[in-house]
């Protein structure tokens, strides 16, 4: 089975947010599994030098893109015995930044074009394609409406993943002929046609065979108007082919027993390394040292999505509490100034760095007691599964992901993995807080239990693997 992954971004080279990790971890884990794999890319010029230094040409050609004859040219590198594909423009990929330029929807279409262009020219053509939200939605439209000549790709099988439905990659409908150098014939209600323009996600929902998101909660929750961002009818008209699989988060990077990035390591067995890296935390941060202190971690964008209005309206009442509250993250101006105005004013209490930090996060994760993630939707979510493989017990609202992975605490069983809350106020989510505190200083035992229980938890990508593959492998027995 030969799978090809396009998508916007992977680590170790781009990564803007959790699509980044995804499509770094499943194909690594779809190879181990036996998968020809390989991952096509823009080739940005933000790729780090070590990486840059190891890219081979491997051709280079032209192809009409509406009516641009556009230069391509195909890089490539093996990273753990995975091939990657870079297509390369200079003029489209050598900006300040990944995304949000003026021109990303034209952009994205010569790089969805140019996924297809490829194939003949490397002579490996694909079983499946798996495309990941909107940069690469118009690969499975393009298939079926621009190339379904090319007798090579007529049974190439295509998955559409969906990470975030809020981006969907909307345009005026002329690119259809002015860009990807088709007619309107995809313009219509169950193509890409989204009021007077059209849009690449809609295109990508209605033309792939299969198209699943992030987790089996939010793949139910983005069928209403609620959760759908107008895109609801056209998820329902197409929920057959709707599945939902959770993510998984890497375990040989998420490992508190040989993390480089932490000072102490430990394990559910030996949990004397976590305390030491909280010590060390709350030394390196100016914190009074305090191993019986509860320590609350966020790690985050400081945005509304992720329910950074119910924190701030509830800090200064937390704060009163026998806590330390530790936040790393970037975002909404007015959520950062609001942050550092309280760690001016309880010193002892608060630390709000204002930045993004790969090893101060997993410090935070592996010094903290309790993890709060009150967003308001979350697609899947890795910070709370990473944060339970520290030992750090999430608290949570319970949506998508969220939902799928934290397993509430249960007072009578001792059963759970953290803490969570469904009414999305403020109010709920403080109680929440205290319901946790409450646990952590009155019950030990039962804090100590919940620790255990989230450690043993299994977010690896083994099982949500296999489930695509099992996916793909349904796809290939239809024909």
């Amino acid at each position: 089975m030969k799978v090809l992954f396009a998508s916007g971004e992977a680590a170790p080279f781009f990564k803007t947010g959790g699509l980044g990790d995804v499509a770094h971890a499943l194909p690594k884990e779809l190879l181990k599994q036996g998968i020809d794999v390989r991952v096509v890319l823009p080739n940005y010029s933000q790729m780090p030098v070590k990486y840059k230094e190891q890219l081979t040409e491997l051709r280079h050609f032209r192809f009409q893109l509406g009516y641009k004859n556009v230069y391509c040219g195909i890089k490539t590198l093996e990273l753990e015995g995975l091939t990657y594909y870079f297509i390369d423009n200079l003029a489209y990929f050598d900006r300040s930044s990944i995304y949000g330029q003026w021109d990303d929807g034209e952009r994205f279409a010569y790089f969805s074009t140019a996924i297809i262009e490829m194939l003949e020219v490397i002579d490996w053509i694909p079983d499946i394609i798996h495309c990941n939200d909107w940069h690469t939605a118009m690969v499975p439209v393009l298939l079926v409406d621009r190339y379904h000549w090319k007798e090579k790709l007529q049974n190439i099988r295509k998955v559409y993943t969906i990470h975030n439905i809020q981006f969907q990659g909307i345009y005026s409908p002329d690119m259809l002929t002015n860009v990807f150098g088709t007619s309107f014939n995809t313009f219509t209600e169950d193509g890409t046609k989204y009021f007077d323009n059209m849009n690449y996600m809609k295109g990508g929902i209605n033309f792939s065979e299969r198209v699943t998101t992030v987790s089996p909660t939010y793949a139910e929750e983005i069928t209403t108007a609620t959760f759908g961002e107008g895109l609801e009818s056209t998820l329902q008209h197409n929920s057959w082919k709707l599945r939902g699989i959770i993510n998984g988060i890497d375990y040989t990077i998420n490992d508190p027993e040989t993390d480089p990035l932490i000072p102490h390591h430990f394990s559910a067995k030996k949990m004397a390394g976590k305390v030491e890296n909280k010590l060390s935390l709350q030394k390196d941060l100016g914190l009074p040292t305090d191993r019986n202190v509860a320590m609350i971690g966020i790690v985050s964008r400081l945005t509304n999505q992720k329910g950074f209005q119910l924190v701030e309206e509830r800090l200064e009442e937390l704060l009163q509490a026998n806590v330390q509250v530790v936040l790393l993250g970037t975002g909404q101006a007015n959520f950062e100034n609001s942050f550092s105005y309280f760690e001016t004013k309880y010193p002892d209490k608060m630390r709000s760095i204002i930045d993004f930090d790969i090893a101060l996060a997993q410090r935070i994760y592996a010094s903290s007691d309790m993890f709060l993630m009150p967003s308001a939707f979350e697609p899947c979510g890795l910070s709370q599964m990473i944060s339970m493989r520290y030992g750090t017990l999430p608290i949570v609202h319970e949506v998508g992901g969220l939902a799928d992975t934290v397993e509430p605490y249960n007072a009578f069983t001792g059963e759970g993995t953290g803490f969570s809350f469904y009414d999305f106020d403020s109010w709920t989510m403080l109680q929440t807080i205290y319901r946790a505190l409450d646990v952590y200083y009155n019950q030990p035992d039962a804090w100590h239990g919940l620790v255990r229980n989230a450690m043993n938890k299994d977010f690896s990508w083994e099982k949500p693997a296999k489930m695509y593959i099992d996916l793909y492998q349904e796809l290939l027995d239809e024909k």
